[in-house]
Order: C-alpha cells, then sequence, then structure tokens
C-alpha cells in the first residue's frame, strides 16, 4: 500500500492533471511531435496480433485521461474485424473523465488508480497506458495489478516518454525542446506553466527503457515489442502476460 509522502505526491499529480485536463491531448502532440498517433495504432495493432482473437471480452485503458487511446482501439479492430464485448477507461482525475465522458461514447469510465483497478481477477485481454506510467508513484503495485487483472496471455501495451542516455548534438537539441521550448508553449496554452514544467522534469526523473522493459520482465510478463521514435523521447513497449 502506499506510504503517506506517495500517497501525498501521487494526490498532487492528480490535482495537476485535474487543471490541464482541457489542453492535455495538445501536450502529446507536442511532446512526440504528432507522431504518437502513428504509433498509437501500431501499439493497437500489435497486441491485436500477438493476442491472435477476433472476439474479445474487454480492454482496459488506465490513466486513459481524455480516452484518447480507447478512439485508437476502437479503429484498429474495425479495421482488422475484430469484436471488443466492452472498452473501459480508468483513471484517478475526475476532470480528465469529464473530457473523456464527452468525447468517447462507446466506453465506460471509472474512477480509479492503477495500482488498484476496479477490474476482476483475469477480467481483462489488454490493458494499455499511454503517457501515464511515469506518473504513477507506486510503479511496481501497478505492474502486480495489470498482471492480476489480465487474462493468462493476456497483453500489455505502454507508451511513455522515457528517460534517455545523454549522448551527442541530438541529445542536446532534445533538452533544449524539453526544458525551454515545451513549458513556454505548454504554459501559453494551457496558462498553467507549471505543469509543463513538471511533465519534462518527470521524463529526466523517470526510467530509460530498459529499465521499464526489466520492470516489466521481473512483474511477470513476456516482452514482445520494443523500440523508441521523435527522437527517442518516446517509447512503445508490448508485453504478454506468460
Amino acid at each position: 500500500m502506499e506510504n503517506q509522502a506517495n500517497k501525498n505526491k501521487q494526490e498532487k499529480i492528480v490535482g495537476m492533471f485535474d487543471e490541464i485536463a482541457s489542453t492535455y491531448d495538445l501536450a502529446n502532440r507536442v511532446l512526440s511531435f504528432g507522431i504518437d498517433k502513428q504509433w498509437r495504432r501500431k501499439g493497437c495493432d500489435l497486441a491485436y496480433s500477438i493476442l491472435g482473437k477476433k472476439q474479445i471480452d474487454q480492454i482496459t485503458d488506465v490513466a486513459c485521461g481524455t480516452g484518447d487511446l480507447l478512439l485508437y482501439w476502437k479503429e484498429r479492430a474495425a479495421k482488422q474485424g475484430i469484436e471488443v464485448g466492452k472498452y473501459v477507461g480508468v483513471d484517478p482525475s475526475v476532470g480528465m473523465l469529464a473530457v473523456a465522458r464527452e468525447k468517447v461514447d462507446f466506453a465506460e469510465f471509472l474512477e480509479g488508480k492503477a495500482q488498484e483497478l476496479p477490474v476482476a481477477d483475469q477480467g481483462t485481454d489488454i490493458i494499455s497506458i499511454s503517457y501515464g506510467i511515469r506518473n504513477v508513484v507506486d510503479r511496481k503495485e501497478a505492474l502486480d495489478e495489470f498482471y492480476r487483472a489480465l487474462k493468462p496471455g493476456g497483453m500489455v501495451v505502454i507508451l511513455e516518454f522515457t528517460k534517455q542516455e545523454k549522448s551527442g548534438i541530438v541529445s542536446k537539441i532534445v533538452d533544449l525542446y524539453m526544458k525551454n521550448i515545451l513549458p513556454a508553449i505548454g504554459g501559453l496554452v494551457s496558462k498553467n506553466y507549471a505543469a509543463y514544467k513538471y511533465l519534462p522534469d518527470s521524463i529526466e526523473e523517470f526510467l530509460t527503457t530498459e529499465m521499464l522493459e526489466n520492470e516489466l520482465k521481473a512483474a511477470g510478463f513476456e516482452m514482445k515489442y520494443s523500440k523508441s521514435f521523435s527522437m527517442g523521447i518516446s517509447t512503445l513497449l508490448v508485453a504478454q502476460k506468460s
């Protein structure tokens, strides 16, 4: 369970996302240079392909934010002739969920944390989390919870901004963009400079791709795919419950 310091930190992060809910989709587009759309589709396609089912009971999007990824899950399922019984979005931010309910009319949205999912044991075929795992303070608990909630052979799809090794001119350009340009643009759009300064700071404090892969393996998952894009800022990881 969360200790008090972690609980306070988590509550502060959730409150911040309540404040920027209306501009959050824009933040993800800017951070990933808009290429995240292509990689969201790729993540969905890979999970569907590896799972190999034409009928899926449930897809659960964790830290679902405004419900953006659920639109891609539905789009790619239709493209591949896959029938999905239920789409569920889970997020601790009531502000995000309010935007999601307006935007996505085919999913059920529930208030909840990644560490305590409102999903039965082995109750979902796929769990996804896009640009949210670094904001989960007790990450090990969350990954264990994903394992509990997934059916045997179920898939976990993670899109995240991962920490990069510092080397070369590209690294310096990315650093300048993330630490100076992004907070200025995000702050201007959202009128919340602190929130958009938090985003690059949270990436700097987060894991490298290899470290995140190791945490997934430690939780019992088998890595199926891992690749970085947008000059290495963003990473797609697909793993299967073994």
